[in-house]
C-alpha cells in the first residue's frame, strides 16, 4: 500500500516540478549559447550612469572562436525588458575575425522616449543584447576588369561570400546601469 501524501509533501513536490519546468527553457538557451562559436562577451553603454533624457552610446564585443570570419549579424536589444524595434530588420556587416573578437557600434538610444516616458523605478536600466543570427563568411580579394577613361584596367575587389548560418545562437549578455545618481 502506498502511504498517503501529506499536504506539505504535495506542496514540496509541486514546487520542485515547477522549478524543473521553469528552468528547462533557460537551461536550453544557456546550452545553445555555450556551444556557439560566436558569442556576445561585452555590452558597453556610455555614459555609465545616465539620467532621464540621456542619449546613450551602445557597443558590444563579439568573440569568434571559429576558424572562419563571421558577419551579417542580427541583434536584438532590450531596455528593461522592452525590445527596441529598430533592430527588427537590420543586419550589421562587420567582419568578426576567426579566433578573434570585434567591438561593434550599435544604435544609440535615449533613456526616456515616447515608449519609455519615465525613469524606471529604482533608477536601474538593464540593457540586454542578443546576437540572434549570423553567417560564416569568406571575404577575399579578386581581380576585376573595369573601364576607366576608355581603357580596361584591372582592380582588386573585395568579395563577400556567405558560407552558412552560425549554429547555436542566440548568445546574450547584459549590463545594468545605475541612473539614480
Amino acid at each position: 500500500m502506498i502511504p498517503p501524501m501529506s499536504r506539505n509533501n504535495s506542496l514540496v513536490r509541486f514546487a520542485l516540478a515547477l522549478v524543473v519546468l521553469c528552468s528547462a527553457p533557460a537551461a536550453a538557451q544557456d546550452d545553445a549559447a555555450a556551444g556557439s562559436q560566436l558569442t556576445v562577451t561585452v555590452v558597453d553603454v556610455q555614459p555609465a550612469n545616465p539620467g532621464a533624457d540621456t542619449l546613450c552610446r551602445l557597443t558590444v564585443t563579439v568573440a569568434n572562436s571559429g576558424d572562419r570570419k563571421a558577419s551579417q549579424l542580427g541583434f536584438s536589444v532590450k531596455l528593461n525588458g522592452q525590445e527596441l524595434s529598430v533592430y527588427g530588420n537590420q543586419l550589421f556587416m562587420y567582419p568578426v575575425p576567426a579566433g578573434g573578437e570585434l567591438e561593434i557600434p550599435l544604435y544609440n538610444f535615449w533613456t526616456t522616449e515616447t515608449s519609455r516616458p519615465t525613469m524606471p523605478e529604482g533608477g536601474k536600466y538593464t540593457v540586454e543584447v542578443s546576437l540572434l543570427e549570423a553567417q560564416w563568411m569568406d571575404i577575399s580579394m579578386e581581380k576585376e576588369t573595369v573601364e576607366k577613361a576608355g581603357q580596361q584596367v584591372e582592380e582588386d575587389v573585395e568579395v563577400w561570400t556567405p558560407l552558412g548560418a552560425v549554429e547555436d545562437l542566440p548568445s546574450s549578455a547584459e549590463i545594468t546601469l545605475d541612473a539614480s545618481g
